[in-house]
């Protein structure tokens, strides 16, 4: 009986530690996945326009069909890939970082260029037309496009959350930042399925609720969401550029080249006159320039190189 009770009391213990183990992990987790929260308000800026255009009843699929895309981009690819670097190569991550920050360039400047009527984006090609008439295959491109985007977005996510991590085993590494993948991804993708549904709920509070406080309610819900609407894509744009903008100022910083970083500093600073808020805006509006102006340079390489290159390879554009 004695022995028993002292392995019962082992596992107590056992169990003490696991759970004190889950709350660091959990609590770290937190901490490194705030450190991204650019990154994060731009993917969930950036999502529901994928699903603007469905029948209602398409929308909640779609979503669930990049949410599931996004926990396999962060677990399976980004997260080893990650853990790697960082004890291998860390000196190629701020490198992989600029490429990242240097496409999210790419997307915001030709979503503005497209605004102003200047070229015809990559989405223009010969056969699209076809392609828009078929509700499966434009749901299967919007969903893989939106896919892709999110593979850049939790690249950075990913990293800007390991660089948070205090030294700690490589255990200890893994396990927070496969908190922060799950748990940025429920947050995400549940605000995105908010936000896409609550026409839906808004129209059915006006047609069948029992109070005219609740009928009005879903009235002004459903006048409000298309404006709503293209706000969030405005800061969805955005924040593409802000994100590519500072990721490639900073990375400029850690390779050696402090010059860029430092004077925005000093501009943002002087700015604000004290005020923290300020000075956040001034940094994040001159890194958002910055990344308009390296995205319109980008685009021509875009649109003649890489666009070109992608449709020869991707069996979606060779069955066009």
């Amino acid at each position: 009986m004695s022995g028993l009770l002292a392995l019962l009391d082992d596992v107590a213990g056992i169990a003490k530690v696991a759970a004190a183990s889950v709350d660091d992990v959990i609590g770290q987790a937190v901490k490194s996945g705030s450190k991204a929260a650019g990154a994060v308000i731009d993917d969930a800026a950036v999502t529901p326009k994928y699903v603007q255009g469905f029948a209602a009843e398409r929308e909640l699929p779609i979503i669930w069909r990049i949410t599931k895309g996004s926990l396999k981009n962060k677990l399976l690819y980004l997260l080893p890939v990650g853990l790697f670097l960082a004890n291998f190569a860390p000196w190629a991550i701020p490198p992989l970082l600029m490429l990242g920050g240097a496409y999210l360039c790419f997307e915001g400047a030709e979503k503005v260029a497209h605004v102003l009527g200047w070229g015809h984006g990559h989405d223009d090609y010969p056969g699209k037309a076809a392609e828009v008439q078929d509700p499966a295959h434009l749901e299967e491109q919007k969903a893989a496009g939106a896919i892709k985007t999110d593979f850049i977005l939790s690249a950075e996510i990913m990293t800007i959350s390991l660089a948070a991590i205090p030294d700690s085993n490589f255990w200890f590494e893994a396990a927070t930042l496969a908190a922060v993948a799950v748990m940025i991804t429920v947050a995400v993708y549940g605000s995105v399925a908010l936000i896409v549904k609550a026409d839906d709920v808004g129209l059915a509070l006006a047609s069948g609720g029992r109070l005219g406080v609740t009928r009005a309610l879903g009235r002004g819900i459903v006048r409000v969401m298309p404006g709503f609407m293209k706000v969030l894509t405005i800061v969805g744009t955005a924040a593409m550029l802000w994100v590519g903008g500072s990721i490639i100022v900073h990375g400029l910083a850690v390779l050696g080249w402090h010059g860029p970083e430092h004077l925005i500093y000093g501009i943002a600073k002087t700015v604000a006159a004290g005020s923290g808020f300020i000075e956040w805006a001034v940094k994040a509006g001159i890194d958002g320039l910055l990344g308009l102006g390296l995205g319109f340079l980008l685009i021509p390489v875009g649109e003649k190189v890489i666009t070109p290159i992608w449709r020869s390879i991707s069996p979606s554009k060779k069955s066009v």
